[in-house]
């Protein structure tokens, strides 16, 4: 039975929530009164479903179901969290959160409040205790940061309780140890925008300019060392005390207007929303939702391969996914093709004709034999150790059509072996169709004398085992075939 969470509010930010939990595998129910918010929601799971699998390399969970409620009660029931993004109004979200807490008691509470303090929210709560900050980044279902912010009414477990939510659906949930209106992202941001105001109000830069200031250059260094970490490696080998001595006296010239407000009035608001329509009016709204999170797949999949910054935290939500995948796979001889790797079909998978491109079926036949490889004990550390299997000859064979969101299993059925090579036949599946078979004759290596050779002994026993258990098995259907042989 899958978890459910209750979302409250259905705007962006609460979209966005919705998408986070239904494609990590929670039941979601939403509740907002807006006609619209049914559509506007369905609209950014759709970006969410063309983003979010992009950036893992492990099948995701089942898609949990979607509902909108009529009340709050309805929405509610059952919901072991809820995320209430409504506007920010705090005598709506105090509102709201005696509706929830009259409704489900003991529910935890998570605001995406941008500035109110949980101490504010709490004030004349039935439970105070079980509402707490826990305020996300635009788009919800990619960025992974989660500022989690309690008071001294929440106890320890709630803010644990709440931590590990977070990171059960991917996010990163940053503690913050001291309450203070706007938390830490918003508090820099804001200092952002207000000298950002003052430029444009003062004519030294247009909106398009100030934006290419932050993408062109230190946003980029932002996005993968924040402030602090790149300011110190712009110390040089002597570090941050360099920097410090260097820059510090910065901090009494009268570069900025911090302390300062633009007036909030129609000139101002005129000014900025004109530039920004010329900027960025040429594309709808959905359509700049779509390039932003495309780029941001490519920059966090970069961060990922390196397991820097928030790709660490893609990196161990799919390590933890994985490791519940690997447990369904078999794990010893079997007179049966062993279950060896379970797949989906991720966005960079499909080709101009939305199928599963040429090299995935390699790929997916790779990801098959590396464990099969693994469970024989000829994994990474036996290649450290200068041995390996290498792929002598490949037959594959396309007989079905494999697209967008498939999931996949392979299947490893031995052929033959002995101690210096093994015939392996790969079946790759959806569901009962075979979509694909790989045929793949591989020899036991010494890498460094560049000849084959007997494989360990303890390798060959595993290997040997395996190849007993199915040696009654028929020759696979196809087996053999060569290339353009007619069926």
């Amino acid at each position: 039975m899958n978890r459910k969470a209750s979302i409250i509010g259905g705007g962006v930010i609460g979209g966005g929530w919705a998408a986070r939990f239904l494609l990590n595998g929670w039941d979601v129910s939403v509740f907002d009164p807006d006609p619209q918010a049914e559509r506007k929601i369905h609209a950014v799971l759709a970006n969410a479903r063309l983003a979010l699998p992009a950036l893992s390399d492990v099948p995701m969970p089942p898609e949990g179901r979607l509902s909108f409620h009529g009340t709050i009660g309805e929405a509610v029931e059952g919901a072991e969290y809820v995320q209430e993004s409504v506007s920010e109004r705090i005598e709506l979200k105090r509102s709201v959160y005696a509706q929830l807490q009259q409704a489900n008691p003991g529910v935890l509470i998570g605001s995406s409040t941008s500035g109110f303090k949980a101490s504010d929210l709490q004030q004349g709560a039935p439970a105070p205790h079980n509402i707490i900050v826990a305020h996300p980044f635009n788009p919800v279902y990619l960025l992974p940061l989660s500022e989690v912010s309690g008071s001294e009414r929440n106890p320890p477990e709630v803010v644990e309780r709440t931590v590990q939510i977070m990171k059960d659906i991917g996010m990163f949930p940053l503690v913050i140890r001291k309450e203070i209106d706007a938390f830490i992202g918003n508090r820099f941001l804001e200092a952002v925008w207000r000298e950002a105001l003052w430029m444009l109000k003062d004519g030294v830069a247009t909106t398009s300019e100030i934006d290419e200031a932050i993408r062109m250059g230190f946003g980029l260094r932002w996005g993968q060392m924040g402030l602090f970490e790149t300011y110190r490696v712009a110390g040089g080998e002597a570090g941050m005390r360099h920097f410090m001595a260097q820059f510090g006296p910065a901090l009494k010239w009268p570069w900025t207007k911090l302390m300062d407000v633009p007036e909030f009035n129609d000139d101002l608001v005129n000014l900025v929303a004109n530039q920004s329509d010329a900027q960025s009016g040429a594309y709808g709204i959905r359509e700049l939702e779509r390039i932003r999170d495309q780029n941001l797949v490519g920059f966090l999949r970069a961060l990922k391969e390196r397991n820097w910054g928030a790709g660490k935290v893609l990196r161990a939500h799919d390590e933890a996914r994985a490791a519940a995948f690997h447990a369904q796979t078999d794990q010893g001889p079997k007179a049966a093709p062993l279950v060896m790797a379970h797949m989906q079909v991720l966005p960079g998978w499909i080709d101009y004709n939305g199928h599963m491109t040429e090299s995935r079926y390699y790929f997916a036949n790779s990801e098959t034999i590396d464990a099969f490889l693994r469970l024989i004990g000829a994994g990474m550390d036996y290649v450290a150790a200068g041995h390996s299997y290498y792929s002598a000859e490949t037959h594959i064979r396309h007989l079905g059509e494999a697209r967008l969101g498939d999931r996949l299993v392979g299947t490893v059925q031995i052929i033959s072996a002995d101690e210096k090579r093994f015939r392996s036949f790969v079946r790759i599946m959806k569901g009962e169709e075979c979509v694909a078979t790989v045929e793949q004759l591989c020899l036991h290596v010494d890498m460094k004398a560049g000849k084959t050779v007997p494989a360990a002994p303890e390798v060959w026993a595993r290997l040997k085992a395996i190849a007993d258990a199915q040696a009654a098995l028929p020759l696979p259907e196809g087996a053999g075939r060569a290339v353009g042989q007619k069926k």
